[in-house]
């Protein structure tokens, strides 16, 4: 019985696990069939619903003419009334020939040829100063007055001359008399003749001590001795540097005063070896300074140096540069493009012309009635002109006066359609 027993355990045991498996597969199932509707439902009301959006707002493909869009974006349409309150002036552009340049860094200096360190040639005392740093002095004028000593004495020595000479004179006069009357011997004649021979030769003398010690001519002509000197200005020029100070004592190996004419001024620059042979006497130059960046200022190549310097391999080469309003200093820095014999050929523009637009190098093209900014890459300046390298080509239309008023349209609508 007990065998039995546990066979039917056994049985019942091993029913109720395989009705259990067989249940939980069913209900599986039937959550599966139950999930899928649900699912297929979701996903198809998802595309409907992208493509009613897609129809609403339909995809840009891009186009090729995106760039030639954009360039007729920035073009600038303006009414002839516009186009003359704005001043604008259009002109073809022709290739021209053109002289390369050399620029180099130079230094302007004076004239050497035309400066005077000014000093006395005797030993004085400062008694009055009449110029100052600075002054602009005629040729002639007098610049400080000394007293000294020496001039004084030598003056002393030439007021005696002229008295012994008057003496011997007088003595001559009375014996050229006597001796035509024959009362003193022809001797006595002759010696009195010698006296005043040599009186002469004394006053000669000591005249051209005081001429070599610069005396005024108006001391000559008195009977007191004269201690006082002007010092005077060799030609008209400016006063560029002053040590005379009242009260103090000159000397020969001193300077007082440094009288420079600036209206020619030396442009000085260094040219290398490899540069040598693109530089002749008398090429033209163009000078600019910082001090005034528009401004061009035009000189000869006069002076290059027969040697080389051995340290730098450079050669000192000098420009003379006409400085008649006075805007340039000496020991400015400066920039100088000396014309070279080659030539080349290159579009220009008038510097006006040309402007920055977003940090970028602009000009103007019309076309069609219509301006187009054009981006463009500089060369050299020439006088008032700049070169352009790239961005137009010959014959192109741009616009040479009037810029600045398309570049603050063109900046005012790029402000528009940001906002």
């Amino acid at each position: 019985m007990k065998k039995i027993d546990t066979l039917t355990r056994i049985f019942l045991a091993w029913s109720l696990t395989i009705w259990a498996l067989t249940g939980c597969n069913k209900t599986e199932s039937a959550a599966e069939k139950n999930a899928t509707p649900k699912a297929e439902a979701a996903a198809k009301h998802e595309t409907e619903k992208a493509n009613e959006s897609a129809k609403q707002h339909p995809a840009k493909t891009p186009s090729k003419d995106n760039g030639n869009e954009h360039k007729e974006e920035n073009r600038l349409k303006l009414t002839p009334e516009e186009i003359k309150t704005a001043g604008v002036q259009v002109e073809a552009i022709k290739e021209q020939q053109l002289s390369a340049q050399l620029t180099v860094t130079a230094t302007i200096h004076p004239n050497q040829d035309k400066l005077a360190h000014i000093s006395p040639r005797v030993s004085g005392r400062i008694i009055n100063v009449s110029a100052n740093l600075g002054d602009s002095v005629k040729d002639g004028q007098v610049l400080a007055m000394l007293d000294s000593i020496e001039l004084g004495e030598a003056h002393s020595i030439y007021v005696q001359a002229l008295s012994q000479q008057k003496v011997a004179k007088a003595d001559l006069d009375r014996a050229e008399q006597l001796n035509a009357d024959q009362i003193i011997p022809h001797k006595d004649y002759l010696r009195a003749k010698a006296g005043y021979e040599q009186a002469r030769s004394l006053v000669r003398a000591t005249e051209d001590k005081l001429r070599l010690l610069e005396a005024t001519p108006e001391s000559k002509h008195t009977d007191r001795a004269v201690s006082i000197f002007p010092l005077k200005a060799p030609f008209a020029g400016a006063v560029i540097e002053k040590h005379a100070i009242l009260g103090e004592l000159a000397q020969p190996d001193k300077s007082l005063f440094t009288v420079a004419d600036l209206s020619v001024l030396w442009i000085e620059a260094n040219l290398f070896e490899q540069d040598l042979a693109k530089v002749t006497l008398g090429a033209e130059a163009i000078v600019t300074v910082t001090a005034y960046p528009d401004q061009r200022f035009h000189g000869k190549v006069t002076y290059i140096s027969s040697t080389v310097d051995k340290e730098s391999r450079s050669v000192q080469t000098r420009i003379e540069v006409p400085n008649l309003d006075g805007r340039l200093k000496p020991e400015m820095f400066a920039t100088a493009s000396i014309a070279t014999a080659a030539t080349a050929r290159a579009i220009t523009l008038p510097q006006e012309a040309v402007l920055l637009v977003n940090g970028q190098p602009m000009a103007f093209v019309e076309e069609a009635g219509e301006y187009e900014p054009r981006p463009v890459e500089l060369g050299e300046k020439l006088s008032g002109r700049v070169a352009i390298k790239a961005g137009i080509k010959e014959g192109e239309r741009v616009v040479i006066a009037g810029a600045y008023a398309l570049k603050a349209r063109l900046l005012k609508s790029q402000i528009s359609d940001e906002h």
